[in-house]
Formats: structure tokens, sequence, C-alpha cells
């Protein structure tokens, strides 16, 4: 559940194969406290590139992760006419993207909806390298449809199993985070049904105050999953509550574990995260923020780490990156 800001972040002119419709153009610049929203991250030949939210999907590169250079073209220029067609109400604002390299290719999954709706498509791009900023359009991976799905497809999160077989989770409200097997072209393999593998509040349950941000979507708070693999365990990161709403947002990170990839997740408690558990992660601390979430964690460079944004009070509720390593304890995440 994603809304519109920071389009000055945005930028402009990548190559794709399909029929332009709007070009965004902004000068290259350098900061410290990039402002970013759903980030996702990975490091290629002594780079690491940034991905998040943006007109086109934002985009932007470091050596150390200290200084980093928002770049002046963004992953899309150009929109393929599919999601238009998929999802209506869809422009250019493109959501939450993955990347991950697997079999030679770096793959991008990215999401198209309208904000409080489940009518929404996950699309996918494919390149050779991350230094070109060069991508091929892949089409749909899996669609929702409205009154039709009890899901809804955005905030895709690409994992690869112990077989080198990969998944994509899913998930934004509705009944929960959405898991599925991906075929060797990185679609929906045939007959594969997504399953639910974490749930805000168990199945039926009705929360004591309604949604804030839409009476579409429900009161099951719960999406942008992300699994990292770690000493033998897959970890289910996904967020709680609600974003978007700059100081107003309380937004949480919560995790789960699982010895397979398509679970049952369970917290350190041992509570099930189909019916509502989750162990706490990071949350806002109500000084510098009043929230975070929607998270990525990796091994990246021999380094664990989890990154996520936030919802920085001291500029008034704007979305900035938060970056911390991971210890592990007991064979828990907890962040440094």
């Amino acid at each position: 559940m994603k809304k519109l800001l920071f389009c000055t972040m945005m930028l402009a002119v990548s190559w794709m194969t399909t029929t332009a419709q709007r070009t965004w153009r902004h000068e290259t610049f350098t900061t410290d406290t990039p402002m970013v929203h759903d980030p996702v991250m990975a490091y290629e030949n002594g780079v690491y590139h940034l991905y998040a939210t943006g007109m086109g999907i934002q985009h932007m590169t470091s050596r150390d992760r200290k200084t980093w250079t928002v770049m002046r073209e963004p992953v899309m220029s150009v929109i393929p006419k599919w999601t238009r067609d998929s999802v209506p109400g869809f422009e250019h604002h493109v959501w939450a993207p993955d990347v991950i390299q697997w079999h030679g290719r770096w793959w991008l999954a990215y999401s198209c909806s309208t904000f409080g709706k489940n009518g929404s498509a996950i699309g996918l791009l494919s390149s050779r390298s991350l230094s070109f900023n060069m991508w091929n359009d892949e089409g749909c991976i899996v669609t929702s449809r409205e009154g039709r799905d009890e899901w809804n497809a955005i905030d895709p999160c690409f994992v690869i199993d112990d077989n080198d077989e990969p998944w994509l989770a899913w998930g934004s409200f509705w009944d929960g985070i959405q898991l599925c097997r991906l075929d060797t072209t990185m679609h929906l393999a045939a007959g594969c049904r997504p399953q639910t593998i974490a749930r805000r509040y168990p199945a039926g349950y009705q929360a004591a105050e309604p949604n804030p941000t839409s009476k579409f979507a429900g009161t099951n708070a719960i999406e942008a999953p992300f699994i990292m693999k770690h000493d033998g365990w897959y970890y289910l990161f996904v967020s709680w509550d609600y974003c978007c709403r700059g100081p107003l947002s309380s937004y949480k990170v919560v995790v789960g574990r699982s010895k397979t990839v398509d679970g049952p997740y369970v917290d350190k408690e041992g509570r099930l995260m189909t019916e509502g558990g989750g162990t706490p992660v990071i949350a806002g601390d109500k000084q510098e923020f009043e929230a975070a979430g929607h998270c990525a964690a990796y091994t990246l460079n021999d380094e664990d780490l989890f990154i996520c944004h936030g919802y920085y009070l001291p500029r008034k509720g704007a979305s900035i990156l938060i970056q911390r390593g991971i210890a592990w304890k007991d064979g828990w995440p907890v962040l440094q």
C-alpha cells in the first residue's frame, strides 16, 4: 500500500521495448540521507545499487553505502502498455521493486496498482548487468482482480530455495502474504496456486480500529514480505500496520522462520505467522523515527545487512533510508 510521494527524486530516460508514455528528467545528485520508499539493494562489481518506489522506479548507487548518487535515469522511462491494460488507473508511479541475480541474469519485479485496491499486477524486467540500466520487458508475473482474488499482487520478493528453484512472495492486506513457485523464466510455475504464509491477524479476526488509509483493504495490515536464507533457515520478514502517513505512520517489521521456503513460518515463541505471529525486529522509537518498515535483508559483500525506510521526525515524517547490520542471537536476527 504505497502513496505517491517524493516525485522530485524520480528520474528519466531508460530503454524498453514498448511504446513510450512519458519522460522524467532531473539532474543526477549525491546525498548521504537518501529519501526512499520500499528500498531493495544489490551488489555488482564493487557498486551497491538501490532501487525503490518512484516514477519509473528510483535508482541510486554507492561504493560505500554512505554517499549515494541518485541517478538521472529511472529504471523505466517507458512503462509497458500491458500494465495500463491490466490495472485500471495505473500510470507511472511504480511501487516496491525487488531485484535478484539468478542464472547469469538480473531479474527485477515491480508493482503496478492504485492505492487501497487489489486490482494489481507484478511485472518483470531482466538485464545482464546493473551498470548499464538497460532492461528487457518480460511481461507480467501475476495479477490480482477485485472481486476475484482475496489477495493483492504487489510487494514482490524473489527467493531461491535450496534446490536452486525460484519462488515469489508477495502481498498486501486482504488475506495476507502469498507464495508461489516460479519456472525458469521467472513466471508462475504451471499449476502453482498462491498459498497464504502470513497474516496480521488470524483469519476472520476483526481489528477494533478501522483501516485509516483505505476502506477497501480491510484491517489485515500486513505487507512487504522479504525472505532471507541463513544457517539452514528461511526468515520471513513482513511489515505490520500502516505506512505512507508521514508522522502518523505506524509501520513496524516482524519476522518468523521455517526450515522450508513454503513454511510454516513461526516466530520466536512458536506462534504461526498465518495466525498473526511475528517476532519484533524494528519499529519507530518516536524520537528519530515515528515508524519503520518495508524491509530487505541480505548477505551482501560478506555482511549481513538490513535496510528499510523510516518516517524521519526531524524532517516532518519524510521517508528516508535506514541501514543496520544484523547480528544473530539464538538463531534470530538482532539489529545492530
